[in-house]
């Protein structure tokens, strides 16, 4: 390679970094502005802790997040407790909002950014937060997320390079009479008006089950499972002669309800619209001496509908043990407090489920509804015998020959020393 080849190399590496280097700030140009407002707070001084109602509506859908008695709440669903954890986030998330491009955007540019409200498919969601008296606090308007671009050419070409990439952030407006639009580095994607996504789904749970029922519409099909310790082994209650627990079968309704969740809630008074004429009952005894009673109505989709009662009986008074120390009565009795105080919360909490109907996976409760003959083992078909007749003759060839009659044998001969 001579110099001037050399010169003309190098030259096209210079040409080829360059051009890169300008892709790299271009692309982050779209983060960056010179305007006065980068860097600074969307919401400016948001009050956090004054916020008593989140309203969040798009379209047709609205949803209402409620503080009442210093417990969030879901109105559109009969004011069920929500998860604090989820609004606190988005509270703390909105305060920190900052701005990351700003510029003005005119009225006919804004269904684009879908920042529009009303009714279309591309209307804005909007929230607003309020305080205790329903007085304005701060509104957003949340458009079209802004979607990071793939470094990676798009199998469809240049048809298909704006639909790649993921959400990295969001344009929105501070508020409707707002002519500035911002874009914002977090895309919000978990905000939406639906009420189910806002429930707080902590649940039941059934824990050491001493013994379980399952009586269903038609009798025969009902059965009871029990034991005597929480490790022994499972009986069937009242079996028959020829019934026989398969332990196989067994083992996949031995832990009912052990993690439930659920998807949904209705109030009870709904009951009948879910196929709660004739529900299938479900009992359960722990060695906590807890009770529980669940209903469980006809499929919806891929729910099921389910109510439930909760009782116990908790101890109050430790039985000293056999041979118990003196110096060991301390330590057992603390422990004894602890435990009674851990079923008594228990209880509460879990009584507090009752006043609802709760949609569940269908995965959650299918494998408890086994009728009685598929907990059993099955019975094995007997190969079938000869019936040929013990009496039946063989049958004779007619053209076999027939053996001669051979006539009476001879009498013996007399001795030689015989008289007459």
């Amino acid at each position: 390679m001579n110099r001037k080849q050399l010169v003309i190399l190098f030259g096209l590496v210079l040409v080829v970094g360059g051009a890169a280097l300008l892709q790299i700030k271009k692309r982050s140009a779209s983060w960056e502005n010179t305007s006065p407002v980068l860097g600074k707070k969307l919401l400016g001084n948001f009050p956090v802790n004054d916020v008593a109602h989140i309203e969040i509506r798009q379209g047709s859908n609205d949803l209402n997040l409620v503080k009442k008695d210093d417990l969030w709440r879901v109105r559109e669903r009969n004011d069920y407790p929500a998860n604090y954890n989820d609004i606190s986030d988005f509270l703390l998330k909105a305060r920190d909002l900052k701005i990351v491009q700003s510029e003005k955007v005119g009225p006919s540019q804004l269904p684009r950014l879908a920042l529009v409200t009303g009714q279309g498919t591309n209307s804005a969601l909007v929230v607003d937060f309020k305080d205790q008296s329903d007085k304005p606090i701060k509104s957003l308007l949340l458009g079209k997320k802004h979607m990071k671009k793939s470094d990676r050419p798009s199998p469809m070409g240049e048809m298909g390079r704006d639909e790649g990439g993921w959400p990295d952030g969001r344009y929105v407006k501070a508020s409707a009479e707002s002519d500035s639009v911002v874009l914002i580095s977090d895309a919000l994607a978990n905000i939406e008006p639906k009420p189910e996504q806002w429930l707080n789904k902590d649940f039941f749970k059934i824990e050491k089950p001493k013994s379980i029922s399952v009586t269903f519409a038609t009798e025969t099909n009902s059965w009871k499972l029990t034991r005597e310790t929480e490790t022994g082994e499972w009986k069937l209650v009242d079996a028959k002669p020829a019934e026989q627990l398969d332990s196989s079968k067994v083992s996949s309704v031995s832990n009912p309800f052990n993690s439930p969740s659920f998807a949904d809630v209705a109030t009870l008074d709904k009951s009948e619209s879910f196929g709660f004429g004739k529900p299938t009952a479900v009992t359960v005894d722990t060695f906590d001496n807890f009770t529980y009673v669940i209903k469980i109505g006809q499929k919806t989709n891929d729910n099921v509908p389910l109510s439930l009662t909760v009782s116990a009986q908790i101890p109050r008074q430790r039985g000293a043990g056999k041979d118990e120390k003196p110096e060991d009565k301390t330590k057992l009795d603390k422990e004894f407090q602890e435990k009674e105080k851990k079923l008594e919360e228990k209880l509460n909490q879990e009584k507090s489920y009752e006043k609802w109907l709760y949609l569940v996976s269908t995965w959650t409760v299918d494998p408890l509804l086994k009728e009685r003959s598929q907990l059993l083992v099955e019975k094995k078909e007997e190969p079938k015998k000869d019936t040929a007749k013990k009496d039946e003759q063989p049958t004779v060839a007619p053209d076999a020959p027939k053996k001669e009659d051979p006539g009476p044998a001879p009498l013996p001969a007399p001795p030689a020393d015989s008289k007459p």
